[in-house]
């Protein structure tokens, strides 16, 4: 099934589970429809089974979205609990579209409570509570993980709630991430559980066991992403346990120069909810950086400009708001704000860490790496204990020719005996859902079955109609709400009346590089002219502005690009990253 069959199944209001092999375009699937109910003012739930997945679509765990915590199971007592929390009753009375990513992470009996507490707010025994629910996920992915404690963890076909929510299959054929015959035909074979002599000779070509450049064989293994040889770049390393990843992480901290800055957590609150929320929080205890460590977010914060899972580079270890700077890789300069986890009850925080979000990230778990893209990858696969991890960390590579293999056993190319005989039946109903597309669409009931189904969750909209043989072919709104301000728009208005860069700083109770981060994006936009930001120059000398503007050409000329950190290491210490990042508004491209 193709991206536009399957987003057409979703306009229709039924419930649906998406899937589909790696790379074949599950995300930006959900993001079209995202797209498509937000144009409709339509609220919608957005949430994954883990954090980083979430962030993918801007949304939140499944978990946290609910109400539904840690806990494993309901009693009446917690489920009125729950419906005593107004912001929860807000939620569920708003909401009329679930969207779930990664549903292969998720305990079968986990969305069975879903199915529960949705039922329970909406005062209706229909599948969750009658609203259209979205998942999306692949079995031959990682299975829940399972703590101490809790009930053995199924795949989320094996609950009531998949069986009972009439969820129509759409199986995507399409292939995104990548771009290469070899990726393709080695993962397939996986997935396939085809693993031959044929699969294992390029599977061997990408081994180095030595620690040096070559695999067993001798032959180099040359790094290659998109767009040609990954000359300079540090590949991501993948490790099935932490205790890999944190040696890696803390070895590479090591090695860079300079002093270690440590950032210890604070906390509030009883002993027992503070390492209920430490377990479930990616923050370190205590963070230790250095200049030109790498790391990656642990939580969202889309005003200042970050997501849990962007990675970036420190650049200070001490910025305007105490905290560390950090330049994420597309070249924007964050001055990290330190940011709070809380467990509330009644409206009232019993329990608070406060912390930088921000961990190591030159290795990360393949748990973690799952919904990820990247161009050079090493993984190390000699300790996999899940099928399907290997399935994982092979396919977050775009191509073949950025991956290194450092070792694997017997269980890492691997699947689940059971995921396959389910695939096929996947594979059939999908068959079967894109036929019943083709006959609404031959039968012209298609639209008219869309239309009535936005026009059902979108009550506020009034459409006008227009008919032709039968069938509603347009239906456009009328009345539109008026949109809030943006957090970008809040700061134009202060541009426009030429606050000091500071003054906005303070009044937004912001740092400066993030209202620098507001201009670069309302420049962008065309939402104000370059001259109407011509005052914030006065904050620095015509020959420090002359020494920037002319590093950061040489840099553009050089490498395409004006990032920081290059300019930052050419002009030393008596400059600063905010000046660095001001200039560069006023530098043609």
């Amino acid at each position: 099934m193709t991206q536009q069959e399957a987003f057409n199944i979703l306009k229709t209001g039924v419930n649906v589970y998406i899937t589909g092999a790696a790379g074949s375009g599950k995300t930006h699937l959900l993001n079209m429809y995202i797209e498509y109910l937000k144009d409709h003012d339509v609220e919608v739930g957005i949430t994954a089974s883990t954090g980083i997945a979430a962030t993918h679509m801007g949304g939140t765990t499944i978990h946290s979205w609910t109400g539904l915590g840690i806990r494993n199971f309901l009693s009446p007592f917690d489920l009125e609990s729950m419906q005593e929390k107004q912001y929860l009753w807000k939620r569920m009375e708003k909401v009329r579209v679930l969207i779930i990513d990664e549903v292969s992470m998720l305990h079968h009996f986990r969305l069975d409570l879903v199915d529960e507490i949705l039922k329970a707010f909406k005062r209706n025994d229909a599948p969750f509570g009658g609203i259209q629910v979205i998942l999306c996920g692949d079995f031959f992915q990682l299975p829940p993980v399972s703590r101490y404690g809790e009930p053995v963890p199924k795949f989320i076909y094996h609950s009531d709630a998949w069986k009972n929510g009439g969820f129509n299959i759409c199986y995507l054929e399409e292939q995104f991430r990548h771009n290469d015959d070899v990726s393709i035909r080695v993962l397939n074979d996986i997935r396939g559980s085809r693993v031959d002599e044929g699969t294992m000779n390029h599977v061997r070509k990408r081994f180095r066991s030595n620690g040096g450049t070559s695999n067993d064989d001798g032959e180099e293994v040359i790094m290659l992403g998109e767009n040609g040889p990954l000359a300079g770049v540090k590949p991501t390393r993948l490790y099935t346990h932490n205790v890999d990843v944190d040696s890696v992480n803390e070895a590479e901290l090591r090695s860079l120069l300079g002093d270690v800055a440590v950032y210890d957590m604070d906390t509030t609150g009883k002993e027992n909810l503070v390492e209920t929320l430490k377990k479930g929080c990616l923050a370190a205890e205590s963070l230790k950086l250095k200049v030109g460590a790498k790391v990656m977010f642990v939580k969202n914060n889309f005003d200042v400009g970050y997501a849990n899972g962007t990675l970036g580079v420190v650049r200070e270890v001490e910025g305007f708001s105490g905290g560390p700077v950090v330049e994420t890789l597309s070249g924007k300069l964050i001055d990290v704000p330190m940011e709070s986890w809380t467990i509330e009850e009644d409206g009232k925080v019993k329990a608070e860490l406060r912390q930088y979000p921000l961990r190591l990230a030159w290795a990360i778990t393949v748990h973690k790496s799952q919904g990820m893209s990247l161009d050079a990858v090493e993984v190390d696969l000699s300790k996999s204990f899940e099928k399907g991890m290997g399935y994982v960390a092979l396919s977050r590579v775009r191509s073949w020719n950025g991956l290194t293999i450092l070792g694997f056993n017997d269980k890492a190319l691997l699947v689940d005996a059971e995921v396959l005989a389910y695939d096929k039946q996947l594979r059939d109903k999908s068959l079967a859902a894109k036929r019943i597309l083709y006959e609404m669409q031959e039968g012209k009931t298609l639209t008219i079955g869309q239309d009535a189904f936005i026009r059902s969750i979108a009550p506020a909209y009034v459409f006008e109609q227009k008919v032709e043989n039968g069938a509603i072919v347009k239906g456009k709104k009328k009345k539109e709400k008026p949109p809030k301000p943006t957090t970008f728009q809040k700061t134009l208005e202060l541009l426009k009346e030429k606050i000091p860069l500071k003054d906005i700083a303070e009044h937004r109770e912001m740092t400066e590089a993030t209202i620098l981060n507001h201009v670069e994006k309302l420049l962008e936009e065309h939402q104000i002219e370059l001259k109407e930001v011509e005052y914030i120059k006065k904050g620095i000398s015509a020959k420090k502005f002359g020494e920037i503007e002319k590093s950061l050409k040489y840099f553009y000329e050089k490498n395409g690009d004006m990032k920081l950190g290059p300019v930052k290491n050419a002009l030393g210490p008596n400059v600063s990253y905010r000046d660095i990042q001001l200039v560069r508004i006023f530098v043609e491209k």
